[in-house]
């Protein structure tokens, strides 16, 4: 059971907008309903209970920062649609509302180009994609080795834009205790980060600033930085003079939090007829806003997965009049997977080899991309232990050759990484008299079980029971730690708890009480050069209706070499989390593009599908045991991730497995399936 279960299933877990405050107003953000042009003016209406009306006809004072989306107010531009040019505070949040429906607004529009054209003339390679790597790689001579290669794979993928739509929306309250004191209750992965930025807005130090969030319903990436939400909940508290409460609706959420960037991928394999590859070349092709550049870097997996001598992967993108896109839930390998696994997939066709023995074959010794050895890779105990679990040696080879009345069934595989990552952090533990300890780091639980588990990890290092442990995470005042996100947080969080843990049992012979801290900065920048990666393969089992195109998804496994699982409960939950929502990427989530206004029109979850219990019906996850000394104090690598990456290129794969068919289009659905088939004359 997780720590604060019983609280949260009571009501008793309060989360960002439930805070009491007094004499509390509230904030309603206005956006744009133009994609791109100029706002010519802002009129407030005449209306009882209206507090304040901020626009950018009359700039709040705010200092600038990196992310210009947090800038609020500060020019008249436009930048895409649903971007938040005004807010209304107001005694309730009904008149809240109403002033925001009747604020007038008048526009400049301007002609707006909103879709992702893979020969768009304003593509452009970044300086640096997202997680700070470069945007192109390389090695040999890739294009000779793919033209000269025996069998040979050039297909393109593409993937729509996703939305990570946590269960809380982004919400904050936010007070003014002095002129230079600011206290936000805010809904985040990270309240250090988020205590920094608005210190750095609003010009005080950071210790004037106090960010608490114990509680968080969801993030998957959108509240990995902060968005507009605190910095307009602060702008507005100090308008109006008092406690001011913000929650973006679902609706906006869909273009003011983030999302993930639709992608167009080419990828180019050359292998010998063997199947071992002699060339690998991975192009992505993204967009970006004109207010913030994020440059998805989804060709970055591809250095890390398989030998070969010759290797190139580059990104490019394109600024468009469209919201700014960011992380979510493993930004980068989740598409770029899909690409690569798909057309791994294609190449064991095209070379007559089992899409297992394919992947085996190209198995590096060291990291492509880095040449240094890998702290511990086990992709290929993955693959046979889920070849075991999956029932893989019965499966024919042959396409469309499995049939179930009007049904055709298939099974798929793909491949899975995601790095490793342990940054540095601090932590406090103390030992009181009474034979408790409590342990103190600005970690985030955002319904991952963080809490539970750093209790587990303090436990077995002061080899107590867990109930004699108080784990104390979740407010900015807290020693400094790294947000929840990139699947580094435990890993970071529990090694230095289990740090401090070992420095305060060194001070217990003095006499209780004791207190101990640990900074784990010093000890990661001096560790040994290693590549660091988690690895996986997921198996999938779909069936194909050929009367409507439907697709279910019967059984999917995932299988994972992610170092020492601390809490298998916990883990088990992510893993099933990802690959729920890695199915949803295969068969639903879409955003439809609106060309007429330039914006999304399925901004609901009445109309953007997300997956449910029922879409999956048998679906399980297994790790192997795997030791890694090379990480942490734990042993332990990030599984917030690793279970999205790969699943919908083994779904995908299993399509093309039950009917002949193959899709390279994100999602499958039945639109897209069904005239597929019948023009490859595939039918009941």
């Amino acid at each position: 059971m997780r720590i604060e279960g019983r609280a949260k299933v009571t009501g008793n877990a309060k989360y960002a907008y439930e805070y009491p405050a007094e004499n509390v107003a509230y904030a309603f953000a206005v956006t744009s309903d133009v994609a791109r042009g100029e706002v010519l003016s802002v009129r407030a209406p005449e209306l009882p209970g209206l507090i304040a009306v901020l626009s950018c006809m009359d700039p709040p004072d705010i200092a600038p920062v990196p992310d210009a989306e947090l800038h609020l107010f500060q020019s008249r531009t436009v930048s895409y649609r649903g971007q938040i040019i005004a807010a209304v505070v107001a005694e309730t949040l009904e008149t809240a509302r109403e002033a925001g429906r009747l604020l007038e607004i008048e526009y400049a529009p301007d002609d707006m180009d909103v879709e992702l054209d893979p020969d768009h003339p304003g593509l452009y390679q970044p300086e640096k994609v997202n997680g700070g790597f470069a945007p192109e790689s390389g090695s040999g001579e890739p294009a000779d080795a793919f033209a000269e290669s025996p069998v040979r794979v050039d297909v393109t993928y593409a993937t729509p834009a996703e939305y990570n739509n946590a269960m809380e929306p982004h919400a904050t309250l936010a007070e003014w205790t002095a002129p230079d004191r600011l206290v936000v209750h805010d809904s985040n992965q990270g309240s250090v980060v988020v205590r920094d930025t608005l210190a750095k807005i609003f010009g005080l130090d950071p210790e004037q600033v106090r960010v608490v969030s114990p509680h968080v319903g969801g993030g998957f990436g959108s509240k990995g930085t902060p968005r507009p939400v605190p910095v307009l909940a602060a702008l507005a508290a100090r308008a109006a003079g008092r406690p001011v409460k913000l929650a973006v609706t679902r609706q906006q959420m869909f273009a003011t939090v983030g999302y993930r960037t639709p992608t167009v991928q080419r990828v180019r394999l050359g292998a010998d007829p063997d199947g071992r590859l002699r060339a690998v070349l991975h192009e992505s092709v993204a967009q970006t806003s004109r207010i913030r550049e994020f440059a998805e870097q989804a060709a970055v997996a591809a250095r890390h997965m398989y030998r070969t001598p010759n290797l190139y992967t580059g990104h490019r993108v394109v600024r468009l009049d469209v919201p700014s896109p960011s992380w979510m839930r493993a930004p980068g390998e989740t598409p770029g997977m899909y690409a690569l696994e798909s057309a791994m997939d294609e190449l064991a066709c095209a070379a007559g080899i089992d899409p297992i023995e394919l992947r085996v074959r190209n198995e590096p010794e060291t990291d492509p991309d880095t040449g240094l050895p890998f702290s511990s890779r086990n992709l290929v105990a993955c693959l046979r232990e889920g070849a075991d679990r999956f029932g893989w040696a019965h499966r024919d080879p042959r396409p469309g050759v499995r049939r179930e009345g009007r049904t055709l069934v298939g099974t798929g595989v793909a491949a899975a990484t995601y790095p490793a990552m342990t940054m540095p952090a601090k932590a406090r533990v103390r030992a009181e008299e009474d034979g408790t300890f409590t342990v103190s780091i600005a970690a985030a639980d955002i319904g991952t079980g963080a809490r539970t588990v750093l209790t587990g990890v303090a436990a077995e290092t002061l080899k107590a029971e867990p109930d004699a442990v108080t784990v104390r995470i979740g407010e900015s005042d807290l020693p400094r730690a790294p947000l929840a996100g990139g699947s580094m947080g435990t890993a970071s969080w529990g090694h230095a708890v289990v740090r401090a843990c070992e420095a305060l049992l060194a001070k217990l012979g003095d006499g209780l009480p004791q207190e101990a801290e640990a900074d784990t900065a010093d000890e990661l920048k001096n560790r040994p050069q290693y590549a660091r990666h988690a690895f996986g393969a997921h198996f999938a089992e779909t069936a194909v209706d050929l009367d409507t195109g439907e697709i279910r998804v019967r059984r999917l496994l995932g299988v994972y070499a992610a170092g020492r699982i601390l809490n298998p409960q916990t883990a088990r939950s992510q893993f099933l989390g990802g690959m729920t929502m890695g199915a949803g990427m295969a068969l639903m989530e879409r955003g439809v593009l609106d060309l007429e206004f330039g914006d999304y029109l399925n901004h609901d979850l009445a109309q953007y599908h997300v997956p449910v219990c029922a879409d999956v019906p048998d679906i399980d996850a297994a790790w192997i045991e795997e030791a890694d000394p090379h990480l942490n104090a734990m042993g332990a690598k990030g599984i917030g991730e690793i279970g999205i990456v790969g699943v919908a290129a083994a779904i995908g794969n299993a399509v093309h497995h039950a009917t002949g068919v193959r899709f390279r289009e994100l999602p499958l659905t039945p639109p897209a399936v069904l005239p597929a088939l019948a023009a490859h004359g595939v039918t009941a």
